[in-house]
C-alpha cells in the first residue's frame, strides 16, 4: 500500500511539472482563430502612394542651400526644444527633433508644423517658406532615428533594424534582419502599426506570388513585423519531458531500494 501511495504522489508531481511546461513559450502575439485583422487597401502597396510620412519624435537632418546650391551660415534660429540657439555647421546641416506638440524652429522661421507631411512635401514647403527671405532655396530632410522591430519566425528572437532610405519596403526591411528563418512562416506575417493614435494589425502573406502586391508596402517609423513561427510540438515537448522522465526514473529506483529494505 505504501508503495502504492508513492506512485500515486509520484503522479500527481508529474502532471503538475506538465502543466507548468515551456513547449512554445516563447511564442509572442498570438490570435484565436476568429481573429478579425484589419483590412489593408491593396493600393496602399503601391510604393509612389505610400511614402514616408512624418511623426512626432521622429529627428530629422536639415540641408539648406540658396541661390542654386551655394552655402548659408549666417542663419541662425531658437532651438528646436534644446534652450541653446540652433545654428546651420559647416555643411549647412542641423539635426532636430519634431516634439510632441508637432511644432518645430528651423533658422529663419516661425514655428513650422511637417508632421503628416512626407519626406518630398515637407522639402517643397520649406522650400516654398524660405523662398520668401532668399534665392533659389533649396532644401533635404532625411528621417535619421527611423527604426522597425522584426520577429523574423524564430519565436522570441527579433532586432532593431535602423531605416537609412527614406522608402524602405517590407520586403527590403525583411532581407535587412536577416530574411524569413526556417521556422517562419511566410504566409502569415503580422505588421502592427500605429495610425492616428490606434494599433492596426495587417496580416500579410508573402508564401504566394500574390503577395507581390505587399512587397513594396513602405514601412513606417515604429512598425513590428512578426513573421508567425510553426508550432514545434514534438521537439519541445520531448526537450521538455526529458528531465522529468529522468527524475522519475530516478525516483521510482529509488523507492524500489527503499521498498527491499
Amino acid at each position: 500500500m505504501k508503495v502504492k501511495n508513492n506512485f500515486i504522489y509520484i503522479g500527481v508531481f508529474m502532471l503538475l511539472i506538465f502543466q507548468s511546461c515551456g513547449i512554445n513559450s516563447d511564442l509572442m502575439l498570438k490570435t484565436p482563430k476568429d481573429y478579425e485583422y484589419d483590412k489593408m487597401d491593396v493600393d496602399s502597396a503601391n510604393q509612389s502612394k505610400n511614402e514616408y510620412i512624418i511623426h512626432v519624435n521622429d529627428v530629422l537632418k536639415f540641408q539648406f542651400f540658396t541661390n542654386k546650391g551655394e552655402k548659408v551660415l549666417d542663419i541662425v534660429s531658437g532651438s528646436s526644444g534644446g534652450g541653446a540657439a540652433q545654428t546651420l555647421n559647416s555643411s549647412n546641416t542641423i539635426s532636430y527633433t519634431i516634439m510632441n506638440d508637432s511644432i518645430t524652429k528651423l533658422p529663419a522661421l516661425n514655428e513650422v508644423n511637417l508632421v503628416g507631411k512626407t519626406i518630398r512635401e515637407a522639402e517643397l514647403f520649406l522650400e516654398t517658406e524660405y523662398g520668401k527671405l532668399y534665392v533659389d532655396p533649396f532644401v533635404q530632410i532625411t528621417v535619421t532615428n527611423r527604426r522597425v522591430i522584426i520577429f523574423p519566425g524564430s519565436g522570441g528572437d527579433a532586432s532593431v533594424v535602423y531605416l537609412k532610405n527614406n522608402n524602405t519596403t517590407i520586403l527590403e526591411a525583411l532581407a535587412l534582419a536577416g530574411g524569413i528563418t526556417d521556422r517562419g512562416r511566410a504566409k502569415r506575417i503580422k505588421l502592427i502599426r500605429e495610425e492616428n493614435g490606434e494599433k492596426k494589425v495587417y496580416l500579410i502573406d508573402l508564401s504566394t506570388i500574390e503577395g507581390l502586391q505587399y512587397t513594396d508596402l513602405i514601412v513606417q517609423n515604429g512598425d513590428y513585423i512578426y513573421v508567425e513561427p510553426v508550432p514545434q510540438l514534438g521537439k519541445e515537448f520531448l526537450r521538455e519531458i526529458a528531465p522529468i522522465f529522468s527524475l522519475a526514473s530516478s525516483t521510482v529506483s529509488l523507492i524500489f531500494i527503499i521498498s527491499k529494505l
